[in-house]
């Protein structure tokens, strides 16, 4: 049996990237601990490293060009994120964002502009993001547009100009905001409650017109052209029956579409614009039978590209792939010391609600063992977010252990269309957690489940759904692990981020509204139920969660113990909304795997 370090530790070596001009590749590997930027010629093992961060691992980085890397960094877990950028032989260091209380994004690396990239930031008004163009080499920054308060995102064109804007009005209805040009002001195109879907993904090629991903009308959000000037629909490029697209991807190059994708239950289900492309996926498929293969990056002349392979056995591996000599070359496994032998399946499975949505899932179970088995039910956060099959260091760290792990997407899960989710609007505690509820019956009517032996586990809203399961149906959890999760429906939203303000009446649609909504919210709030609670409880909580502030977690703790019952309660002073640092991931995981052994 593998140890649980094995299952947490650092990758050996993942998010690898190649620069632009095939040359170089980089990639992220630990150092002290913490995962740093690493990179080396393509054709040679002299590595390099670019950062020694040890106090918080490297958040995401970029290639500018051939010769510097572009890297993002917070403070622990603060997500108030920090720009730097240096040059690939670690010179020139350069912090571009150094302003307390501020987070940085990256809107658009502007490929075909060595100088610049274009950023956002909250620096002017902490809950609103304004874009700038700065320069790499000097750290100037020149302001585009000033945010009136309401903007969420920008889109640029193919020339790396601004031209789209996603606003919100009234709280609850969306704007998209359209320019020709950068001289021009932006006008508003098309107004909609935040429920219809705009995205507008990328220009085409002549700049014209756009790739939009939009539900309009329908359910499925499908995958249309249509015109940024008055928001028409000029074609359908590619809808499902059962699944929104989810994706795209577009060749610089050659200057056009190549598939789309939809997140499928087990297999992205994907669609081909470009014969080349799908014999390419249809070649590599067959160089790695029964594996999921994606292209994870290529050279700007798409000659050369980084593969990733795994399955839900293996956290994968990348390989380079030379399509001039037709040469594959392994780069890297990400977890070496892990094997297939040492995994097990992710099943797909799916149930009917007692009000008739069909929910996806996924079981995982140790081979040969027969059932009744101690369960541990595993529900995601977000919650407009979605489980997918593919590996997972809990599941398979869960199952070594003996459980077997069951995930499922209820209602509100992405992906699955506008009716599935907005079915979970104003529903935490209510028809989600009975999605929830209603596959641990299923699970127990199967003969899969010992009734005696379940436990819920969750992180962020499945932290929430952890708390609400045993508050509200006690009767079917022998004992329970919350992880950042909310505990009180009004406290939570009084202490959002403050970029999250501008969303505030749409998140009141969402989750519900403390004035209006009050007696359900506080009816809904495990918190204020805690005497519902019979079974053993474990939290742990990051002291600087922007998202799920500490006092979501304080509060619950607090209760328990007024009423005399010992809570065991985990908190990181230098973590925010989840465990990063690998250390605090290792305690955190002991400590579930002694509570999980003691109480199951």
């Amino acid at each position: 049996m593998l140890s649980l370090e094995d299952y947490f530790r650092n990758s050996e070596q993942t998010a690898y990237r190649l620069s632009p001009d095939g040359k170089h590749v980089a990639f992220m590997a630990p150092y002290k601990d913490r995962m740093n930027i690493f990179v080396r010629p393509i054709d040679s093992d002299e590595v390099v490293q670019l950062t020694a961060e040890t106090e918080r691992s490297v958040a995401g980085y970029l290639w500018k060009g051939n010769d510097r890397i572009i890297f993002l960094k917070d403070s622990g877990g603060d997500e108030n994120y920090h720009l730097f950028g240096l040059r690939i032989d670690g010179s020139e260091l350069q912090c571009y964002t150094p302003f307390d209380g501020v987070r940085a994004g990256i809107i658009d690396d502007l490929e075909n502009n060595p100088e610049e990239i274009m950023i956002s930031l909250n620096q002017r008004n902490p809950e609103c993001f304004d874009p700038y163009r700065l320069n790499i080499r000097t750290g100037e920054m020149v302001l585009l547009a000033e945010n009136p308060g309401n903007y969420q995102g920008w889109t640029t064109d193919h020339d790396g100009k601004l031209r789209v804007v996603y606003a919100i009005v009234d709280g609850v209805n969306t704007q998209v905001l359209y320019r020709e040009t950068e001289d021009e002001d932006f006008r508003v195109i098309l107004t909609t409650n935040f429920k219809d879907e705009v995205n507008i993904v990328l220009f085409t090629p002549d700049n014209h017109d756009v790739y939009a991903v939009t539900n309009l009308g329908r359910d499925k959000a499908a995958l249309v052209v249509m015109d940024p000037r008055t928001c028409e629909e000029l074609e359908v490029l590619y809808q499902n029956d059962r699944y929104d697209v989810s994706s795209i991807s577009y060749s610089r190059l050659r200057k056009r579409l190549l598939r789309a994708a939809c997140n499928g239950h087990s297999r992205p289900v994907r669609h081909w614009f470009d014969e080349e492309e799908r014999a390419l996926f249809e070649y590599f498929e067959a160089r790695f039978p029964g594996q999921r293969v994606g292209i994870a990056d290529r050279d700007l002349s798409e000659q050369h590209m980084l593969l990733v392979v795994g399955s839900d056995r293996t956290r994968g591996a990348y390989w380079y792939y030379d399509q001039p000599t037709d040469t594959f070359t392994h780069i890297a496994d990400l977890a070496p010391w892990i094997t297939e032998n040492d995994t097990v399946d992710m099943e797909p499975v799916t149930y009917t609600t007692s009000d008739g949505y069909t929910i996806e899932a996924y079981l995982s179970r140790l081979r040969g063992v027969e059932g009744p088995l101690p369960v541990i039910v595993n529900p995601h956060g977000g919650p407009w977010a979605r489980d997918y099959w593919g590996y997972n260091s809990e599941v398979q760290f869960l199952c070594s252990r003996g459980y077997a792990v069951f995930q499922m997407n209820f209602r509100g899960s992405t992906g699955y269309g506008r009716k599935f989710l907005e079915a979970s609007y104003k529903q935490w505690g209510l028809k989600m957690q009975d999605d929830i509820t209603e596959g641990v019956k299923w699970l127990i009517s199967e003969g899969i489940a010992d009734p005696k032996r379940v436990a819920i586990y969750g992180g962020s809203y499945g932290g929430y759904a952890t708390l609400a399961g045993i508050c509200f149906t006690p009767e079917l959890y022998r004992c329970a692990v919350d992880y950042v999760g909310v505990s009180n429906l009004l406290t939570f939203m009084n202490t959002i981020p403050p970029y999250w303000r501008p969303m505030l009446e749409m998140m009141y649609e969402q989750v519900g509204d403390p004035d209006a909504d009050r007696e359900q919210m506080e009816a809904t709030s495990p918190a204020l139920h805690a005497d519902r609670i019979q079974c053993p409880l474990f939290i742990a909580q990051g002291a600087n969660d922007p998202r799920v502030n500490k006092a979501e977690s304080d509060q619950m703790v607090d209760a328990l113990r007024a009423r005399g019952i010992e809570v065991e309660y985990m908190v990181k002073d230098n973590e925010g909304h989840g465990f990063h640092n690998q250390e605090n991931r290792f305690d955190f995981y002991r400590a579930m795997e002694r509570f999980l052994a003691k109480n199951m």
